[in-house]
């Protein structure tokens, strides 16, 4: 049974000063608590439903996990979506670690990406793509943002983020590798060949995109050809189409 202060603790969590307080989020849904106990992530705690529990509680690949039977009304008072009728996890969060690309490799570069929802999906798409690296400024929405792990489907356990001031990092990392930027006024996608190298594929913010600083660095900036009325595209869709037109070009 769940105890008081594991309920205010598991509440707590949803502010992301209280995750950075213990180290710790929350995942919700058995697909992605399923990715999470499959991950090299240190869990703490699962509260489930009986029938979750009896299908996974016993499974001996998870000795140090706490594993704690909830009712309907405890789930519905400690999760944030509707559709969470199966489990919830707690696992701690992982260092701010230096990433950048290998040879031939590429990574994400994402400059203020504010909405969850679009950072989430974001990490689903670099994950379809291969991509297991997300370079983030510190504006970027946080990774372990309640909204970005369940949009993730559980993409958010292999695919990691770097936080870390964007043009510092690109002056002192990037050396000659390729930065690819998407802009409205760049050159066009489908006349556009990621070299072989490796680099970063950068996006920006929702609406107004890459801001200055960092796009007086970016070597090459693309478009995404329109053939209709719309102003723009949502930042997710953008990533999973130069992602696409990268893969297709390798």
């Amino acid at each position: 049974m769940l105890s008081k202060n594991q309920f205010k603790y598991i509440n707590s969590l949803k502010i992301k000063k209280y995750r950075q307080q213990h180290g710790a989020f929350v995942v919700e849904g058995a697909k992605s608590v399923l990715e999470l106990l499959n991950s090299d992530y240190k869990t703490e705690l699962v509260m489930a439903t009986q029938d979750f529990l009896q299908k996974y509680g016993s499974n001996p690949s998870h000795p140090a996990v706490d594993w704690i039977a909830a009712t309907s009304a405890e789930m519905d008072r400690l999760g944030t979506f509707q559709s969470n009728d199966a489990c919830l996890a707690v696992a701690k969060t992982k260092e701010n670690v230096f990433l950048r690309v290998a040879v031939g490799e590429y990574a994400l570069m994402l400059d203020d990406v504010r909405d969850p929802g679009n950072l989430g999906t974001i990490l689903r798409i670099a994950d379809w793509y291969g991509i297991s690296k997300v370079i983030c400024s510190p504006s970027t929405t946080d990774f372990y943002n309640p909204k970005v792990v369940a949009a993730s489907k559980g993409s958010f356990t292999r695919v990691r983020a770097y936080y870390i001031d964007l043009p510092k990092f690109i002056e002192k990392e990037t050396g000659n590798q390729t930065l690819v930027g998407a802009f409205l006024d760049g050159e066009s996608l489908y006349n556009f060949s990621f070299p072989q190298e490796g680099g970063y594929i950068v996006m920006g913010n929702e609406s107004r995109g890459i801001g200055p600083e960092v796009a007086a660095l970016i070597q090459h900036r693309v478009t995404i050809p329109r053939f209709g009325a719309a102003e723009s595209l949502n930042v997710g869709i953008a990533t999973a189409v130069l992602c696409d037109n990268w893969r297709r070009g390798n």
